[in-house]
């Protein structure tokens, strides 16, 4: 069991459910999915930038990533429906729980000029993103056989019901939250 799993068991419930004071252990709200996005523009021109994207993804998130395609065509950015765009990977349960620990522990303190991620990345029913600008930030990826720097959303879907018990969840797991 990783150990952010462990303290949520220990020691996060436990302050949730004097926080919030609630009557049912099954309240107490939790990290459901983590949700890691990558969009490859480039790769209408370019498909070999897509897996050089899905094989990185993989690496960080040690899951297969599912590769996502336009919905519509757009003429302006040389795009039809059914293009493969970007890949996605959708973590639950052990996995969810080491990939959270090394963005907290290792990957989002070694972002430059690091003074903690927003406060105002909460979308209003207790669910979180946020950007990251490039891959390097994860030590699973070897920075020479790096083609192109690519970004990456990572949603925190939660079973809070408010943003501010969304908070508290992420905060009490060891979130970096920036001070505003």
């Amino acid at each position: 069991m990783s150990r952010l799993k462990e303290k949520y068991n220990q020691e996060v419930k436990s302050a949730l459910a004097a926080r919030f004071s609630y009557k049912n252990t099954m309240q107490i709200p939790k990290v459901a999915k983590v949700v890691v996005n990558i969009g490859v523009g480039d790769a209408t021109a370019e498909p070999k930038l897509l897996d050089a994207a899905v094989e990185e993804l993989a690496l960080i998130t040690g899951q297969r990533p599912l590769i996502t395609r336009a919905k519509k065509s757009i003429a302006n950015f040389k795009l039809r429906e059914g293009m493969p765009i970007g890949c996605t990977v959708t973590l639950r349960g052990e996995r969810m729980y080491d990939f959270l620990e090394r963005l907290i522990n290792i990957a989002l303190p070694r972002i430059r000029d690091f003074r903690g991620v927003s406060t105002r990345a909460f979308d209003g029913r207790g669910n979180y993103t946020l950007g990251i600008r490039e891959q390097l930030v994860f030590p699973e990826i070897d920075y020479d056989s790096v083609q192109k720097m690519r970004g990456m959303n990572i949603s925190i879907i939660t079973t809070a019901n408010t943003d501010e018990e969304a908070f508290e969840l992420l905060h009490q797991m060891g979130m970096p939250f920036a001070h505003s």
